[in-house]
C-alpha cells in the first residue's frame, strides 16, 4: 500500500553506542525519505562517535571502530541532515522511546534546534503491540510472511530500516478499513491518526520529567476548551515540585530554572523547560503592551 502523505516521511533507524541518551552516541544512522509523490530517497551513514564503541556493541552491529574512525561526526552532519528532515515527519521501531530522543539530544549538542514537537512522530513497534502484543524480526514475521534473516543477513540500522518500512506498509495493509474484518483492528492511512496511536504517554519532554496533565477547576471538574477538548499544561514529573504546574513553579521559585539548566538533564529536557519559561515571559509582555 502506497503511504497516505501530505509531506515527506523519514524511516529511520540508529546504531549506537549503548542505550543511555545523554552519554551515548550514534555511529550509523539510515534512512528513507519517503515523498508525497512516492519518490524515495536512501541514506545510510556511518558517524564518528568520537568515543570507544563496546565490544558487545560491535559484536551486535557488526561496526567496529575502524569502520567509523574516518566517518564526520554527528557534528559535521547535522546541518545537512537538518535541512533533509525539516518539514518532515518521522516513523521508526521503538522510535518515539529511544531514537527520536537520542537524535534530538545529538541535534542539541550540535548546537542545532531541531524542533520534534512540530513532527508527526509514528512507531511502528507501538501500532505491532496496541494490535498484536511482540520486537522487530516477530513484526517483519507476522506481516511480512517472511523471516528477518531469509531477507537480511545483520542487526544493521541499514537493514532494519528497510524492515521497519517493509511492516509499516504491511500493517496499512493488513488494517485497511476496506478489508479488515475487525472494527476494533481498522488503522487509517493518515500520518496524523498514525502518530497519536503511536503515542504511549503524556510526556512533554522526551525523558519524561515534564508531562500534560488536565488542569481542573476548583470543584474538582476537568476544564475544557471552546472545542470541548480537555484543557492541559505542563506539570513537574519529578522531585520536590512533582505534581505541581511548571508555571507556576517558575514564577514561585525562579532559581528552580537555573539549578535544571546546571543539572545532569537531558538536552531535550532543558530545551522544553526554557521553551516554557519564553511563551511565559512573552505572553505576559504582550499582556503589559495591550
Amino acid at each position: 500500500m502506497k503511504l497516505n502523505l501530505t509531506k515527506p516521511l523519514v524511516v529511520f533507524d540508529l546504531e549506537t553506542t549503548g542505550l543511555d541518551i545523554v552519554n551515548d552516541r550514534i555511529i550509523q544512522i539510515s534512512y528513507i525519505k519517503v515523498f508525497p509523490s512516492g519518490q524515495e530517497e536512501r541514506k545510510n551513514l556511518f558517524v564518528n562517535p568520537q568515543k570507544t564503541i563496546p565490544p558487545e556493541v560491535v559484536k551486535l552491529t557488526g561496526i567496529t571502530n575502524e569502520d567509523v574512525a574516518n566517518a564526520p561526526t554527528f557534528k559535521q552532519l547535522a546541518p545537512s541532515l537538518s535541512e533533509t528532515f525539516t518539514g518532515c515527519d518521522f516513523a521508526g521501531f521503538n522510535s518515539n522511546h529511544y531514537d527520536i530522543p537520542l537524535l534530538a539530544e545529538e541535534f542539541l549538542r550540535a548546537g542545532i534546534d531541531f524542533d520534534f514537537n512540530r513532527c508527526r512522530l509514528i512507531d511502528a513497534q507501538t501500532i505491532f503491540h496496541k494490535m498484536e502484543r511482540r520486537n522487530l524480526a516477530a513484526a517483519y514475521k507476522f506481516y511480512c510472511g517472511r523471516k528477518m534473516e531469509e531477507d537480511f543477513t545483520a542487526h544493521r540500522a541499514d537493514e532494519d530500516t528497510e524492515a521497519t518500512y517493509r511492516v509499516l506498509m504491511a500493517q496499512l495493509d493488513m488494517y485497511n478499513p476496506e478489508t479488515q474484518v475487525e472494527p476494533e483492528k481498522h488503522l487509517v492511512n493518515d500520518m496524523q491518526m498514525l502518530a497519536e496511536f503511536s503515542k504511549t504517554n503524556d510526556n512533554v519532554d522526551f525523558a519524561g520529567r515534564i508531562v500534560w496533565r488536565e488542569e481542573k477547576d476548583a470543584h474538582g471538574n476537568v476544564v475544557k476548551d471552546e472545542n470541548g477538548k480537555p484543557v492541559k499544561r505542563e506539570y513537574f514529573n519529578f522531585g520536590k515540585y512533582k505534581g505541581q504546574a511548571v508555571v507556576d513553579v517558575l514564577n514561585r521559585d525562579p532559581g528552580y530554572y537555573s539549578w535544571m539548566l546546571s543539572s545532569d538533564f537531558a538536552n531535550n529536557t532543558k530545551q522544553v523547560l526554557t521553551r516554557i519559561r519564553l511563551r511565559e515571559f512573552n505572553a505576559r509582555k504582550a499582556k503589559t503592551n495591550q
